[in-house]
């Protein structure tokens, strides 16, 4: 092994699951995307293992075709917040559209959460599809408005996130002194889409700022991803595509003078994984006998655990991703993860044993940011 962070993981914690029949499945609670107990059960299973973070994927237009977590489930922000009281080191992630939601009400909510989980929260600033924006009265916007909506979006929140310098509340109550004013910045952004006075009405992280993700593909989610975030979630079908996009994103932060090092590639899978080959071919077939049938595919990380430890070693090691997020099919496909294929990864040197810090960016290995005065 090299000098290289060690592996990140991630649960989404997708309540009945990303599919069409998880929610038939005997052992899954039926109304799991809308249990408290549920996510709090997933949230702490994640923390004993020593994940980085919580990941919740949202949507913001939905229909009949769509899977049945997407139909009801929490909002992002409200469900972090109540995890964050019965967690202590994990991190938090909501996931927030850039082309309907409001930057300043995302900035302060963002904060807060970081806030009242002190230092563990992030944000995953997505665009969106039409659907979405009619939802939000955006329906007067194109596609071809999303990604200029993205960069004021992201530069706005990155903006109010420094409202204020880090010494800037004194609450000296014997001199009667709350705030250094010389210390607070409004920010003043006039855009295409936004327009924000500022300053953001709570004081800055003590991580610096939020981490900051976003999610792609495409050259121009490269260009973004490169410019403004902490992270970002790529997405490929074979290794060999993950590879190709992680590839290109380093290339384009070492352009801009950005270090990989200082960013975290992360993709998602949903293993199915068992302590032998037929145990995980048995689990699949659960899954594949509800109905509707055959409406799974086959998991790119599928089989026995050393298997499917051989694949995440063999993804980290040569790049492909930093981060590694768990999504389930299988009602305990999170922990028939940790229970199997994380005391693998351990014992091979390439996760934690113990969280390293108490903040989501002292986990993740970022540097905390230091203030920036918008000019």
């Amino acid at each position: 092994m090299n000098d290289r962070k060690k592996l990140k993981l991630a649960a989404i914690i997708d309540g009945t699951g990303w599919n069409h029949v998880g929610w038939q499945h005997p052992d899954m609670p039926s109304d799991a995307s809308e249990s408290i107990e549920f996510y709090v059960q997933q949230a702490k299973l994640a923390e004993s293992a020593k994940f980085d973070t919580l990941f919740l994927i949202d949507v913001s237009h939905v229909g009949a075709g769509n899977i049945p977590h997407y139909l009801s489930m929490f909002e992002g922000v409200t469900i972090m917040s109540a995890i964050s009281m019965v967690t202590k080191n994990i991190g938090l992630s909501a996931t927030f559209s850039t082309s309907y939601a409001d930057p300043y009400g995302v900035a302060r909510q963002i904060l807060s959460l970081d806030k009242i989980s002190k230092g563990r929260a992030s944000v995953n600033a997505i665009t969106s599809n039409p659907g979405g924006m009619v939802n939000f009265s955006r329906g007067h916007l194109t596609r071809e408005d999303q990604y200029p909506m993205q960069k004021e979006f992201m530069e706005i929140l990155l903006g109010l996130w420094d409202t204020y310098e880090d010494g800037a509340f004194i609450r000296d109550k014997e001199n009667g002194v709350f705030i250094d004013p010389y210390q607070m910045h409004t920010l003043n952004y006039r855009g295409a889409y936004f327009s924000v006075d500022g300053p953001l009405n709570i004081s800055r992280s003590v991580q610096g700022r939020p981490v900051l993700y976003t999610a792609g593909t495409s050259d121009k989610f490269i260009e973004h991803a490169s410019s403004y975030t902490d992270g970002a979630f790529i997405f490929g079908n074979t290794l060999q595509e993950t590879l190709a996009v992680a590839n290109k994103l380093k290339q384009r932060l070492v352009a801009k003078d950005r270090r990989p090092e200082d960013f975290i590639l992360a993709t998602q899978q949903n293993p199915i994984v068992g302590r032998t080959e037929k145990e995980a071919k048995d689990k699949f077939m659960e899954m594949m006998r509800l109905y509707p049938q055959n409406s799974i595919p086959l998991p790119l990380f599928f089989g026995s655990a050393e298997k499917v430890a051989d694949q995440v070693q063999q993804w980290y090691e040569v790049g492909a991703m930093d981060m590694l997020m768990i999504r389930q099919d299988h009602p305990y496909g999170l922990r028939d993860f940790i229970d199997l294929v994380v005391p693998i990864l351990q014992e091979r040197g390439i996760f934690r044993t113990a969280y390293e810090s108490d903040t989501l960016r002292g986990n993740l290995g970022l540097p905390k940011p230091a203030f920036k005065k918008i000019k």
